[in-house]
């Protein structure tokens, strides 16, 4: 990876491009914005490349709460140290850094802990600013303030994002920006639900409700693990080839199962019921399904997928007490973003974890919009837009 910076910026303002999305919906402007310096506690990003989630949609066209706008979207990344702030030793400039929405301060008593990868010093939420300091470090020409976006904003030729949301890659050398990016988010997420919050076991049944990246990487991730039988549960046949390349051995198409539920359906192919479900679309019909799934006694349902706000479960509390069957949610898949990305970066080093076959699109920046279309369209798994690249 390169790591060329402009001379002279620390403890300046930077004026550079960004997309900016402007209201709910509309398609994102490329503008010059003005990315102030780091506060205490925080760095300074020059992004190299970043790529589309899904989470980054669902936010484009949030209302209400989470509406917050002017915004610059964007969450999967790899850059280079621009500067630090104040009090940061962890990092310094030039480093490789891949941004994480999830936090670990290695201080509290969640990131000391095994059973936690929710930091209580920075904890998850929703906001427009820098957790630390609640300001904005993006403004446009005209000194109108611009939201960040889940403590990353990576949509932009240069971020600021705070230290516990960076993780530092050792051996930058070995590892194409191109992929390293996709471990920001979702493909963390998926394998770290399968090897961290379900911790699968060898010779197990699987079963995964959604077959976007989401749900590839749960396969992905459970193929790592040994799991005997994994089952991709979508309404599009193409998926199945698709997700054979990250172990799927197995797929049912709801939309073909006539009178029966997709859990009887599973049932019968394991024999009474998978040992672990994953809900990856974020609908909550979708949750019950994946439970209802689940084998009785030790069967785990591992929600994934983003819902929509205020969406709700309702299980039937004698079914709980009988069934023997657990729920679990699993924010960026269990995993502790400094601690575990070292370890999913070195595995596919060694050529153990696939990410070559998530990339299905590259672009320049002022595409972004098509990259939006694509994702709205399920044309694209991950699609990679690079900064200051020409295509």
């Amino acid at each position: 990876m390169e790591a060329q910076l402009p001379l002279n910026t620390e403890g300046k303002p930077i004026q550079c491009k960004a997309a900016v999305c402007r209201d709910s919906g509309e398609p994102l402007v490329i503008e010059d914005v003005v990315v102030a310096p780091p506060m205490s506690g925080e760095a300074r990003i020059r992004i190299i490349c970043t790529s589309l989630c899904h989470s980054d949609l669902t936010f484009w066209k949030a209302k209400g709460p989470r509406g917050l706008f002017p915004r610059i979207l964007g969450h999967e990344a790899v850059g280079v140290v621009e500067s630090v702030g104040e009090d940061v030793s962890e990092v310094k400039k030039g480093d490789m850094v891949i941004p994480v929405f999830m936090a670990e301060c290695l201080e509290c008593v969640d990131c000391k802990s095994k059973k936690s990868n929710l930091c209580s010093n920075v904890p998850f939420r929703m906001s427009g600013f820098m957790p630390r300091h609640e300001s904005s470090r993006f403004t446009d020409l005209s000194g109108e303030t611009i939201h960040h976006f889940l403590f990353v904003s990576s949509f932009s030729q240069y971020t600021v994002v705070d230290v516990v949301h960076l993780t530092k890659i050792s051996d930058p050398s070995s590892l194409p920006p191109n992929r390293a990016c996709l471990l920001s988010c979702g493909v963390s997420t998926g394998v770290g639900a399968a090897w961290k919050t379900a911790e699968v076991e060898a010779g197990s049944t699987v079963a995964i409700f959604g077959l976007g990246s989401i749900g590839l990487a749960v396969a992905e991730g459970a193929r790592l693990c040994g799991a005997a039988k994994i089952i991709g549960v979508d309404l599009n046949p193409q998926k199945f080839e698709i997700g054979k390349k990250f172990g799927l051995t197995d797929f049912v198409n709801p939309g073909e199962c006539g009178d029966k539920p997709v859990s009887q359906v599973i049932k019968e192919m394991t024999d009474g019921g998978a040992d672990y479900c994953f809900e990856c679309v974020g609908m909550a019909s979708l949750v019950h399904e994946a439970y209802a799934s689940c084998r009785k006694g030790w069967g785990k349902t591992i929600v994934v997928g983003v819902d929509q706000l205020g969406s709700n479960l309702t299980f039937s509390s004698g079914e709980v007490l009988t069934s023997g069957k657990c729920i679990m949610g699993s924010l960026f898949g269990g995993l502790k973003p400094k601690s575990h990305i070292p370890i999913l970066l070195k595995r596919y080093i060694d050529k153990e974890l696939q990410l070559d076959d998530f990339v299905t699109h590259e672009m320049e920046l002022e595409d972004i919009n098509r990259a939006f279309d694509l994702l709205q369209a399920g044309q694209c798994l991950r699609c990679v837009i690079w900064m200051d690249k020409k295509f």
